[in-house]
Parts: structure tokens; C-alpha cells; sequence
């Protein structure tokens, strides 16, 4: 039996998760569990799971955890650095599925313990890259990349060199707005942009990969896991979401990881690893029912979010950081309807223009840069 904790357990990547463990009980024991504010969502699987600690972020939802679990013998706490201590809690895997910058401290906490950590949190390696990828190498910690695409490049390098490698190429569904004009994006509205054709996601990664920065984050992601280079890193636009990922090498050889639109596929990969466990699906993959596989390259014009993210991983330091944060704070002004859709990423590009710190060596000047960049970003939504 292994020991898991999982942040963000209410989550998509969290549900996934427990869905996995729900179904091989024998082979985990559940250490902690944390959630935004959902109480009630995160009290059910504590106990389902018999989890030993339940953590909130918000502390308003203590109280409300704390009655939920009553006479359980679960620990429930609350707060920032409840989650810190969560994710520092001895356990063989973290599951690292907070969403936005608001998981880096946790999964750095994680990392620092040095054992296995899956990482589904991509904005905290854009954001923190080199600091995190520092503690790994300085605690032995076993990085695991869970986002779908980034878990097929694992696949593919398994066993090969990275010097060998020609092209790394990410593919991107291109979300629901792939075929929209223009003009149509400056109209299109939040329900529009959360309903993906292929994926099931929260809120704000599915507007990211209607703008394509979700692509853009994953290309800054890439680059810190996999160090082969920024000009052999490149995106091209799959609609299918069948091919996942691919690797060519120096050799002409490419290998790509097809699997079906569904995340509990790389969660499994990484809760298995290095083996691999079975997996239930609805749906098998079925290349004779797909009929065919189609490629096109990104359009920047119209996404540009893929070239701010590009320009961002060139400069290094802490502009990914301010890339981030700038395009979290665009987001929900878009979700709360403050601003258009193609507003998101000219806002990304206005802060990036204002701001430019210099690269941050700790954690707690990442945040500083965080903080900073959202204080510009909504700066620019008083001007709305």
C-alpha cells in the first residue's frame, strides 16, 4: 500500500484522481485532502477515503468542515499555511492539482519533502520554473508531469536521451473558438468559452485553452521539464486531442502518445509509475471510428496568447511570472464579464510592457512578483 495526499481533491484533476483510487482501495492510503472553500465536497471524500487531515484554504469554511467531520477523528484545518503543512505531510506521492499561483507554496513544500510529486499545477513551474526545478534537483524529488501533453513528452523520451531530440511538439486542441473569426471572438461569451469540445476542465483552464494560453503555459512548462531548447520546442493545432504529444529525433524517427480525451489516462500514468495499471474508460480509443487525424499550424493572429507565452519564456526571470499573474486576473474579468474575450490577452501584453522585474531566486520573491503584476493588471481593469 502507497500513501497519497492530494491537493485540490475537489478539483477536476482531483476527482480524477480519487476516481482511480476509488477503484484500487487496497493499493492507497489517503494522508490529506485540501480544497478552495467547498467544505461539504471536501468533508464527503475524507471520509469516504479516510483521509487523516482535511485542509481548507478559505478560513471562513472551517467551521463548516469541522461539524462535517465531527467525530471522525479527522484533523480539519484552514488556511494558507494549513495547505503548506498538508503538502509537507509524509506521504510516497503528492498530487498537486491547486489551480493557479496559489499552489506554488504547497507544491514547493511537497517538492521539499523529496519524494514523488505529480505535478498538475503547470501555473507554479511557469511562474517559479527555475526555483522549483532548484528544489528538485537539490532534494532528489521525483517531478511527475500530470497535463496530458506534457506527460506524453514524458512517455516518449522514457528510455532516450534529450540530446537526441530534434522537435518536441506540443499539440493543442485548439478549444472552442478554434474556427471563429476575429470578429466573432470579440463577441464570444463566457459560457461559450468553458464549453470545451473535447476535454472536461474547470472554469478558468478552459478559457486559457480557448485563448490558447493554456498552449502558451504548457510551452513554458515544456521547456523547464524537458531541457532541450526553446527553438526546438513548437506547437501545431490537433482538433481531435487524440495524439497528445509528440517526439522526433535526429534520426527521423517520431514517436507520439495517442490516448482518448480523458485525464484519468496521465493521472494514471503518473500513480502507476514507473508501471501502469489499469485504467476504466467509457470510451476506448478507436482509430477506425476517428476515421482521421488532422494538423494545422496556430494562428497568432487571432490567439496570440501562444507568442506573448514565447516571448515570455525568451526573457526569462520573472516575466513567465508576470505572464501569469496578469492572465489570472484577465480571466476572471472575463468570467465576471468586465471584460471582452479578446481583451485577455491585450491585457497580458499591456503588463508585460509595464512591467519587467528582475528574475526571483526565492519562493517568497515570486510571489512578490506575483503580487505585483496583479496590482498592474487591475490597474488596467480601473481604466475599463
Amino acid at each position: 500500500m502507497r500513501s497519497i495526499s492530494i491537493l485540490g481533491a475537489t478539483g477536476s484533476i482531483g476527482a480524477s484522481t480519487l476516481d482511480l483510487i476509488r477503484r484500487n482501495r487496497d493499493d492507497w492510503q489517503v494522508v490529506a485532502l485540501t480544497a478552495n472553500g467547498n467544505a461539504q465536497a471536501l468533508a464527503a471524500l475524507a471520509r469516504e477515503f479516510g483521509a487523516q487531515l482535511a485542509v481548507v484554504a478559505d478560513e471562513a469554511a472551517l467551521p463548516a468542515l469541522r461539524e462535517a467531520l465531527a467525530g471522525t477523528g479527522i484533523e480539519a484545518t484552514a488556511g494558507a499555511q494549513a495547505l503548506v503543512e498538508a503538502a509537507a505531510r509524509p506521504a510516497d506521492l503528492v498530487m498537486a492539482s491547486i489551480v493557479g499561483c496559489a499552489g506554488l507554496a504547497p507544491t514547493m513544500a511537497a517538492i521539499e519533502q523529496g519524494r514523488t510529486v505529480a505535478l498538475a499545477n503547470k501555473e507554479a513551474l511557469v511562474s517559479a520554473g527555475e526555483v522549483m526545478l532548484a528544489a528538485v534537483d537539490k532534494h532528489g524529488t521525483t517531478l511527475l508531469p500530470v497535463d496530458s501533453e506534457h506527460n506524453a513528452i514524458f512517455q516518449c523520451l522514457s528510455g532516450n536521451k534529450v540530446e537526441q531530440v530534434r522537435w518536441v511538439t506540443l499539440t493543442a486542441s485548439g478549444g472552442p473558438f478554434r474556427d471563429w473569426t476575429l470578429e466573432q471572438l470579440h463577441t464570444a461569451t463566457p459560457a461559450q468559452a468553458i464549453k470545451h469540445p473535447n476535454w472536461s476542465m474547470g472554469a478558468k483552464i478552459s478559457v486559457d485553452s480557448a485563448s490558447m494560453m493554456n498552449k502558451g503555459l504548457e510551452f513554458i512548462e515544456a521547456y523547464h521539464l524537458f531541457p532541450v531548447g526553446l527553438d526546438r520546442l513548437r506547437i501545431i493545432v490537433h482538433p481531435q486531442s487524440i495524439i497528445h504529444s509528440m517526439v522526433e529525433y535526429r534520426d527521423g524517427s517520431t514517436l507520439a502518445q495517442l490516448g482518448p480525451s480523458d485525464m484519468r489516462v496521465p493521472i494514471a500514468s503518473c500513480l502507476a509509475w514507473p508501471e501502469r495499471m489499469e485504467t476504466p474508460l467509457a470510451a476506448q480509443l478507436d482509430l477506425a471510428a476517428i476515421g482521421e487525424l488532422t494538423f494545422r499550424a496556430p494562428d497568432e493572429e487571432r490567439f496570440p496568447a501562444t507568442k506573448l507565452a514565447r516571448q515570455a519564456a525568451q526573457a526569462g526571470g520573472g516575466i513567465p511570472a508576470v505572464l501569469n499573474a496578469a492572465n489570472e486576473i484577465a480571466v476572471a474579468a472575463f468570467l465576471a464579464g468586465q471584460i471582452r474575450f479578446t481583451r485577455i490577452a491585450a491585457m497580458v501584453e499591456e503588463v508585460l510592457g509595464r512591467y519587467a522585474p528582475a528574475a526571483p531566486g526565492l519562493v517568497d520573491e515570486v510571489h512578490a512578483v506575483d503580487a505585483e503584476a496583479r496590482a498592474y493588471a487591475r490597474a488596467l481593469l480601473e481604466l475599463v
